[in-house]
């Protein structure tokens, strides 16, 4: 059985996280990871306090098992989301888009782990030294708001300056992502895009055929400093590269891009929606249930590494 430090930590049996994807990362989709022994993660994303309630009963309705929720540091309602997920005594939060060292006392009191996404060094010792429980160091390949380095040199780099566990993120898909994961030094993985492709995901249809469909070039990084999206390619992107080349205000941008990703998600929108999504869409051939997917994920990435232990064996 594989097994990390992260799972003993977190009380779950495999590790692998779930991202935790605004209007993507619903309680249904968390509940199925979680009950599949990974972690999953409801996506507040700009969402008022009561929706994300309303997910959290989701989840308990569904599993006991331990559960996550991701608060992006520049929603609103970022306040009214620690009073929630302290009174609710949440399992674990996850954080993105800003630095939630000024929150850390109240959760840490609460209970809660907390584990941060970072796209930097810098970043991560800092939270480090705030004493964050571990780390989501996600490369440039991810879906959604991309940071500046890919996986394969951030999440070693990471790992190097810390000494809470690293979780690594961006690019992975497979056992084989896990795999390659640990042999960086990582203590388990996050995903988003495969999750989307999960059966218990509410997303629209046509949003999961998108992503089966990509190819291996079919992602694209839009928007303007500071806030950069990858996603699928499609009339919408074109739209962003066209305001782009003729160096559109950043307000104009954002103009553009207000309630696209909810238009994908939930009215299926595949021409003018944000469908976010990392690069490995292109290695996503199917949908399946969340347990599926993990427990295939499992196997393989124990497989490899058995048979990578046999080849230095023989060395």
């Amino acid at each position: 059985m594989l097994r990390t430090p992260i799972c003993d930590i977190l009380g779950i049996r495999h590790p692998i996280f779930q991202g935790g994807m605004a209007w993507v990362a619903t309680g249904e989709l968390a509940a199925a990871v979680s009950a599949a022994g990974g972690l999953g993660i409801i996506g507040a994303g700009n969402a008022p306090p009561e929706v994300v309630a309303q997910e959290i009963r989701k989840v308990r309705e569904r599993t006991d098992k331990p559960y996550g929720v991701n608060i992006y540091y520049l929603s609103p309602y970022v306040e009214e989301l620690i009073k929630l997920v302290v009174s609710e005594r949440v399992p674990v939060v996850t954080t993105g888009a800003g630095n939630p060292g000024k929150h850390l006392p109240a959760l840490k009191t609460a209970g809660i782990k907390v584990i941060p996404v970072v796209a930097s060094v810098s970043l991560a010792k800092r939270l480090a030294r705030q004493g964050v429980d571990a780390l989501i160091a996600e490369g440039m390949e991810c879906g959604g708001h991309v940071g500046e380095i890919s996986t394969m040199p951030l999440v070693p780099q990471v790992v190097k300056a810390v000494k809470v566990p690293v979780i690594a993120a961006g690019g992975i898909a497979d056992g084989r992502g896990l795999a390659a994961a640990l042999a960086l030094g990582a203590a388990g993985v996050q995903m988003g895009t495969r999750f989307v492709c999960a059966t218990e995901c509410t997303v629209h249809p046509r949003f999961k055929e998108a992503i089966i469909k990509a190819g291996d070039r079919d992602t694209v990084v839009t928007g303007f400093p500071g806030h950069y999206v990858r996603v699928l390619k499609n009339k919408l992107t074109r739209q962003f590269e066209e305001m782009v080349s003729r160096q559109a205000r950043p307000e104009e941008l954002e103009r553009l891009g207000a309630g696209r990703l909810r238009a994908a998600v939930v009215e299926g929108d595949v021409e003018f929606g944000s469908l976010m999504a990392g690069q490995v869409a292109a290695m996503i051939n199917d949908i399946k249930p969340a347990a599926v997917i993990i427990e295939e994920i499992m196997q393989e990435a124990a497989e490899i590494i058995t048979q990578m232990a046999k080849q230095v064996a023989k060395v």
